[in-house]
């Protein structure tokens, strides 16, 4: 498997400190040539500079343009990633990224969409307000933050022509302004789509209440940033068998499948390594894998078709893979 091409150098035209711990970038081609498309929800992989290769949501309006725009958290448990671009990425800086991929696309198609954000997941989120509003298609956006203080984007929100569909909800704020997440997702309706992205217990409540509530599967999206990787006290040895070599690798109690497979010479590209982002997704022929992802739905999960081995594990002794 080939890892992630990282086929673009683009140049920092401008940085801009949204709060104390968020830093927005306008990234540019050197030669001032048009960028490649992308649309909303969708990513790049940046490598950041002495450091690992991560993954950002880009928040400008999407389509064919010379920018693109990111939102970086100073994440204060940072694995190098948000902590090397906060430190050593400047104007004038040169990064090398992917192009655009999209792991959370947004339906054009709905009649309304309800998009909630928590925190520095309104970087999609936006993208699809700005997308949305160009269509002058039907939506409401819920921007929810621990005060305006350390709300990002929150002047070009006001200034932009969707600024009358956003509502903000600080932690801060009073009790009437605070957002009534059950209540809002009460009662499914036809046609109408929620995404959800921000911090886990913020997805987890908005997920959970729809569901609860009976909202189908294919109406709710969803885009986790990071995840705390499970690991359980009976965690044992298994084996995971590829089928186009024959090869047998054996995964260690205390070892990823990721870890095991790149021991044995089997490149996997990778990226969150927290099971968030697909980068490192594979196809599973036989046996039952044991999810720890946030990557896949539900139903994905349920299919055990598909496996996330920077995270997750086998329920079988064997898991046959497609490599």
């Amino acid at each position: 498997m080939a890892g992630i091409s990282l086929d673009l150098e683009l140049l920092v035209a401008k940085r801009t400190d949204e709060t104390k711990d968020i830093v927005a970038l306008e990234l540019v081609s050197r030669s001032g040539d048009n960028l490649p498309p992308f649309t909303a929800g969708a990513h790049i992989d940046v490598q950041v500079p002495g450091g690992p290769v991560r993954q950002y949501s880009l928040c400008n309006e999407p389509g064919v343009g010379k920018t693109y725009a990111l939102g970086i958290l100073r994440d204060p448990v940072s694995r190098g990633g948000s902590l090397g671009i906060h430190e050593h990425v400047q104007e004038g800086s040169l990064l090398q990224v992917s192009e655009p991929r999209n792991h959370f696309p947004l339906d054009e198609s709905a009649q309304h969409s309800i998009l909630l954000a928590g925190g520095i997941g309104v970087t999609p989120i936006l993208c699809m307000a700005r997308r949305l509003s160009a269509l002058e298609h039907s939506f409401e956006m819920h921007y929810c933050t621990r005060s305006s203080e350390s709300t990002a984007f929150i002047e070009s929100i006001a200034a932009s022509t969707f600024g009358d569909k956003v509502h903000h909800h600080f932690d801060d704020g009073g009790q009437e302004q605070l957002l009534d997440i059950p209540g809002l997702l009460a009662a499914p309706r036809d046609g109408v789509h929620v995404y959800v992205c921000g911090p886990g217990g913020f997805m987890d409540a908005v997920l959970g209440a729809a569901r609860t509530a009976g909202w189908p599967e294919e109406q709710l999206h969803s885009e986790f940033f990071s995840a705390e990787v499970g690991v359980k006290e009976d965690d044992g040895n298994f084996q995971i068998e590829l089928a186009k070599s024959g090869k047998t690798v054996t995964v260690a109690a205390d070892q990823t499948a990721v870890d095991a497979l790149a021991a044995a010479g089997v490149d996997v590209p990778v990226s969150c390594e927290q099971g968030v982002c697909g980068t490192c997704l594979m196809t599973v022929l036989e046996g039952e894998p044991d999810h720890r992802d946030m990557y896949l739905t539900p139903d994905e999960q349920a299919a055990n078709n598909q496996f996330t081995p920077c995270c997750s594990r086998s329920n079988t002794a064997v898991l046959v893979v497609d490599a």
